[in-house]
């Protein structure tokens, strides 16, 4: 479901009229998250860890509103879920897009995730066909072997895109702590660096076992 944000009387309608003139309109930030409890918690409980920060990402997405904001037909809308469309690596060193259902229930999000990821793994080719164009998905890749400091993003800037892209790299320790990077990728006319601000605190948090539901 999804509802219409009224421009008339939205206090970013200038901000977005004016960046949705831009060539490029995305804007994007890296910042590292502290992972420690996340990281010993899913140690404990015997679980993956990229499920489980995928899942405090989906989360962190949903109770972010700007983060569910997509353009659509000129129009600003509000989905009411957002789920994601993320690359899953192959043995083969390949990859392709999986939809991933975001669900609030981490057992039930585990199942359902582990068995598309599975789908995916056995298939060939990137998968375009069966993942389809969604607005009302995130972007989401991981990249395990790279602690990464950038990050830039291939785009289609003759299609009208307003998905943000969020990407997160290998840990690195430091001063006794497990520090995540976190890429942000995201369009001005929606979100603007205090929401990212607002979606990485929030992130930040439920990886640190804080409960904001």
């Amino acid at each position: 479901m999804k509802k219409i944000i009224d421009l008339a009387t939205w206090n970013r309608r200038e901000h977005f009229e004016f960046f949705c003139q831009f060539d490029e309109p995305y804007h994007g930030l890296v910042v590292n998250l502290d992972c420690t409890w996340a990281y010993q918690h899913c140690k404990r409980q015997n679980t993956s860890f990229f499920l489980f920060y995928l899942h405090q990402v989906m989360k962190a997405v949903n109770l972010t509103d700007a983060m569910r904001y997509r353009i659509e037909d000129d129009q600003v809308v509000d989905y009411s879920t957002i789920h994601a469309s993320a690359t899953v690596g192959r043995s083969d060193h390949t990859f392709a897009f999986c939809p991933i259902k975001f669900n609030e229930d981490f057992t039930v999000f585990t199942k359902e995730t582990g068995q598309a990821m599975e789908t995916v793994r056995s298939s060939s080719g990137l998968g375009l066909k069966e993942n389809g164009v969604r607005n009302d998905v995130i972007h989401f890749s991981a990249m395990p072997w790279i602690n990464f400091t950038g990050l830039t993003h291939a785009r289609h800037f003759q299609r009208q895109d307003s998905v943000p892209k969020i990407s997160v790299g290998k840990c690195l320790e430091q001063n006794e702590k497990l520090l995540m990077p976190v890429a942000t990728y995201v369009h001005h006319g929606l979100a603007d660096a205090y929401h990212v601000h607002q979606f990485l605190q929030t992130l930040e948090d439920l990886l640190n076992g804080k409960s904001l539901a």
